[in-house]
């Protein structure tokens, strides 16, 4: 039975949808993470912002309270950047305005390795209990929720997506939403949850795993203080929707870190990786590495089982290189037979030209080349996916302009949609270009196909790496057909 001090636990419903937010520790004289915090929410249209702090009457255009139970409408959520030491008093407050949550981006609490540090997080704790609000952090970013207009970043994108992300890294949660943005990555909510005093990685993969708003689920976790509990919540949350994970503090330097960062006991990274392959969690070795299958799982077409590939492009080296770095990733570039290499060298220039995948020729740089490479290869049964690429030098350079939207993008994505009308994925590699001319070209070029709904990389072993790890996640146990 509960102590009966301790109020109804606020659900993570709750959390993600506050009324009113607080920015306690805000100042007219600096721009640190609370006055961003406030600027990010004033530019998201969140409709009750209240920065706090007694020496001032007014933060970045709107008044400025002296308590957070001074502020005359509902608080639901209050951001901390205030000193460790004037916490507790704060806490205080918070219980008797009722608020449902209190992020801490203030640091300095048990991952300073002091025992006082330590002992001020469990009575922090304490309060909140008594208090019956969560505690998200301390030391971290805290929420982004583009449906509820809650962000902690001035330029993240406030359309929502099918993506729940938690993350110990604050820097990590941040620019999960930056490095995903250009790919058409959006997210449900992101957690930065830091400490994990109250709120832990147990806790929001249960909630993903249930809420309706989250179709793939993404952590970066460092480590876990109750290994039994989050095994059985990763379990849970991999059963019923794809999980990729990025474990830190592989290491020994990584560990030291991660004990500094977040004081997290890191667990063994033998038992970490057995547990994500018994549950079938997708691992992944950084965080390029993650936007890059997250986007493989969103924007596939539809996800194959086979590995067998069609690689089509323009320029023999390149084309060599590209079908090199596929098969070091797992992935099958299987040989077009005779009659398929008939059938192409009929509508495909022949001079110059590679018919046995990579398939390589003059004119596939062009619309019609393209359209007429997958009508030929869409039957063949050892194809399980198209790959183009597209190199930004020295074809930027070339292109005179070619690369429009009306002269190549528009009728090119044309004929890759009915190419995966037949039910087979088409995916892009588009290596950036190293100037700046051709760089504006490759970002025009990478944001067409991303609206168009194509999975977009930049570069083929990037490709392969992710579309192997999802290949892997989605073939069914042996035995089972």
């Amino acid at each position: 039975m509960k102590d009966h001090a301790e109020k109804q636990r606020v659900s993570l419903d709750e959390v993600f949808h506050p009324r009113g937010v607080a920015v306690v520790g805000v100042s007219a004289s600096k721009l640190g993470f609370a006055e961003l915090v406030v600027d990010a929410l004033k530019r998201a249209g969140f409709p009750a912002i209240y920065p706090v702090n007694p020496k001032y009457e007014e933060v970045l255009g709107l008044p400025c309270y002296p308590s957070v139970t001074a502020i005359p409408g509902v608080v639901d959520h209050v951001v901390v950047n205030i000193p460790a030491e004037s916490v507790l008093k704060l806490l205080d407050e918070c219980a008797e305005k009722g608020v449902r949550s209190v992020h801490f981006f203030t640091a300095g609490f048990g991952e300073s390795g002091y025992r006082d540090r330590a002992d001020l997080e469990k009575e922090m704790l304490v309060k909140a209990r008594a208090g019956g609000f969560r505690i998200i952090g301390p030391n971290c970013v805290g929420l982004y929720v583009p449906g509820s207009r809650v962000t902690n970043h001035f330029d993240d994108p406030l359309d929502p997506g099918p993506i729940g992300f938690i993350s110990q890294s604050g820097g990590h949660a941040q620019n999960m939403a930056y490095y995903g943005r250009a790919r058409g990555l959006r997210f449900s909510k992101v957690v930065s949850y830091g400490n994990a005093l109250d709120v832990n990685e147990s806790e929001l993969l249960d909630y993903f795993a249930e809420d309706p708003e989250t179709e793939i689920v993404a952590a970066y976790i460092e480590g876990v203080r109750d290994g039994a509990r989050f095994a059985e919540a990763l379990r849970n949350a991999a059963s019923r929707k794809p999980v990729v994970i990025y474990k830190g503090g592989r290491t020994e330097a990584g560990r030291r870190a991660a004990q500094g960062h977040t004081a997290s006991m890191t667990s063994s990274v033998a038992l970490f990786d057995a547990l994500c392959r018994q549950v079938k969690a997708i691992q992944v070795d950084d965080l390029d590495e993650m936007v890059d299958v997250l986007t493989a799982l969103r924007f596939m077409s539809r996800l194959p089982r086979g590995n067998g590939v069609a690689l089509i492009g323009a320029g023999g080296g390149p084309s060599v290189l590209a079908g090199d770095g596929m098969e070091k990733e797992g992935l099958r570039l299987p040989g077009f037979p005779t009659g398929v290499q008939e059938a192409l060298k009929k509508v495909l220039p022949v001079p110059g030209s590679i018919f046995i995948n990579p398939l390589d020729t003059p004119n596939l740089a062009t619309a019609d080349g393209i359209a007429a490479a997958l009508k030929v290869l869409g039957p063949v049964p050892e194809i399980d996916m198209f790959v183009y690429h597209l190199g930004f030098h020295p074809i930027s350079r070339w292109g005179m302009g070619w690369l429009s939207a009306e002269a190549f993008l528009k009728p090119t994505i044309e004929a890759m949609k009915a190419a995966q009308q037949e039910g087979k994925p088409v995916l892009l590699a588009l290596r950036p270009a190293l100037d700046l001319e051709g760089m504006k070209e490759f970002l025009s070029v990478q944001e067409t196909f991303v609206e168009a709904g194509f999975p977009v990389f930049h570069s083929m072993r990037k490709l392969a790496r992710a579309v192997a790890r999802v290949i892997a996640w989605n073939r069914p146990p042996a035995g089972t057909g």
